[in-house]
């Protein structure tokens, strides 16, 4: 029994790496965009809608690259999750109900859905603790939220790299402990079978 305990944990283990790796990927392909930052309120068909491919904000890194990674679109689930658990959604913006065109590019609905999800884990200030894929959010300034994934590439200090848009397109750079860290995810979506 413990035999067969740990071939299906060495099993989850090397498909979690895995499916890190596959969201890297994809988000280290969002640098090659040349993308304007822009956060503008914008119509979106749905599901899969998206703001035209030229321009973007720190969620549309993580929306798209989980779309380019797992087909998994969080406008569909951040949707679905508010509808009917719209009491549990932060109300930072006067919403009376869901709005399927931007409550996916708010990063303080995604630290929510991702926490009802089960994919928080805890702040650390230690690099080791972050692995490839990872969500991470921040408040720059102490009110501005922000959010990013984590690299596979490191800095020479060992801290993981960060891919995000925090106003330049996307970027890969040294910012993990550079702004108050608010929430640190592993989110690997189910696949529909």
């Amino acid at each position: 029994m413990r035999i067969l305990f740990s071939l299906i944990f060495s099993c989850l283990l090397t498909s979690n790496a895995f499916a890190g790796e596959a969201l890297v990927a994809a988000a280290q392909d969002r640098l090659k965009e040349k993308v304007i930052y822009n956060g503008a309120y914008m119509r979106l068909d749905y599901p899969g809608g998206d703001v035209p491919a030229n321009i973007g904000v720190c969620t549309d890194v993580i929306i798209r690259s989980y779309r380019a990674a797992f087909g998994f679109d969080f406008q569909k689930a951040v949707h679905e999750d508010m509808k009917a658990n719209f009491s549990a959604y932060p109300k930072n913006w006067g919403l009376k109900r869901t709005d399927r065109n931007i409550d996916h590019r708010r990063v303080p609905n995604l630290e929510t859905y991702l926490k009802r999800q089960g994919a928080s884990l805890g702040i650390s200030r230690k690099a080791k603790d972050f692995k490839p894929g990872d969500i991470v959010s921040w408040r720059i300034a102490g009110r501005l939220p922000h959010i990013g994934i984590v690299s596979d590439r490191r800095a020479r200090d060992g801290n993981p790299l960060i891919i995000h848009n925090v106003g330049a397109g996307p970027q890969e750079e040294n910012v993990l402990f550079a702004y108050k860290m608010t929430g640190h995810f592993r989110f690997i979506p189910q696949t529909e079978d």
